[in-house]
């Protein structure tokens, strides 16, 4: 059974835990959670996977606020621990001082590029499943509006909607689209009372699919759709169950291939590679989201006409502009 250990908040605690499990590989999620059923959650279930699959164990940290990313990273990389996953852009700056430190540890972060020898950066084509999530969204639709909510307004979930605009637009051209981001600091991740107020504007508008990509704060937006007899779409995690029925689907982002490669490669036997790893729908780590929760909601001309989609992009044929080439976007 793998053994956790989650620390909540003092720098003492932090030091009290970095002595156990030595040989064990380490993760720290992002503030929010564990729990979030969103991005964290996707790399707990990452976690987990590996500890069942490989009888292995490893440590966790949830950490309470900012000050304590570098201090995480850097008492797990004194106890030993290898390698240590961090899953959010923010850490970038902490594992950019730390690593140097440490460089025998490997580390991993997820949603950011550290360029150092011993670092894995995974980042994610979140673009093209935000593509083939809009297509959906725009063939439900009976009103023609679909609107977006976003956590932290960056570019990182500009890239999401931008994504998703495109795919709106490709099956319905004048198709209006509202957009709203749930604020511009940490806070914006873990509101769901503002998701659900932004996402009742937006169906006071007209829209009858509300995507979100907004981590905790997407439990408003679900909330809401749902509330008003309308269509919400979830992302990182499959959240179709949470709302069955009014759920048309989830973007998957596959955070926990990441953390279940990272901690494979780098535990005992693994072969691990730093630098760049994309993810994207040809290697499976976007996608979209089908069961038995959604099924009544997503025809089988729907899937097939994603599909396609999904294989034309693989392909090249259907080029889906990166938000983050040159943070602009065609049909924002």
């Amino acid at each position: 059974m793998t053994f956790m250990k989650t620390i909540l908040g003092t720098a003492s605690a932090l030091a009290l835990t970095a002595g156990a499990a030595l040989a064990d590989p380490a993760i720290i999620f992002d503030l929010g959670g564990k729990f979030d059923k969103s991005f964290n959650e996707a790399a707990f279930e990452g976690a987990e996977r590996w500890a069942k699959d490989s009888g292995g164990t490893y440590r966790e940290i949830e950490l309470q606020s900012e000050a304590q990313r570098e201090q995480a990273l850097r008492r797990f990389a004194e106890a030993g621990n290898n390698p240590i996953i961090v899953v959010g852009f923010s850490y970038a700056t902490a594992l950019e001082t730390v690593a140097v430190d440490f460089p025998d540890t490997h580390f991993a972060i997820v949603d950011m590029v550290v360029d150092k020898p011993n670092v894995r950066s995974v980042i994610f084509n979140e673009h093209e499943g935000s593509y083939l999530v809009g297509m959906l969204a725009a063939m439900a639709s009976k009103t023609g509006k679909v609107g977006f909510v976003g956590g932290m307004d960056i570019p990182l979930i500009r890239k999401f909607a931008c994504g998703y605009v495109q795919g709106v637009k490709a099956v319905n051209p004048g198709a209006t689209v509202f957009q709203n981001m749930t604020g511009t600091t940490y806070t914006a991740w873990n509101d769901p009372v503002k998701g659900g107020e932004l996402t009742r504007a937006q169906i006071d508008q007209g829209a009858d699919v509300v995507y979100h990509a907004a981590g905790g704060t997407g439990r408003g937006v679900l909330q809401a759709a749902a509330d008003a007899g309308k269509l919400g779409i979830g992302v990182d995690s499959n959240q179709n169950y949470m709302f069955p029925g009014h759920v048309l689907t989830s973007m998957l982002k596959r955070v926990d291939v990441a953390v279940y490669n990272a901690f494979k490669d780098g535990s005992d036997g693994g072969t691990w590679t730093s630098g760049f790893n994309v993810l994207g729908l040809a290697t499976d780590g976007v996608g979209y989201a089908m069961d038995s929760n959604n099924a009544a909601l997503v025809s089988a001309d729907m899937v097939a006409k994603v599909e396609a989609a999904k294989a034309d992009i693989i392909a090249g044929k259907i080029m889906v502009h990166d938000y983050m080439s040159d943070n602009a976007c065609p049909v924002m």
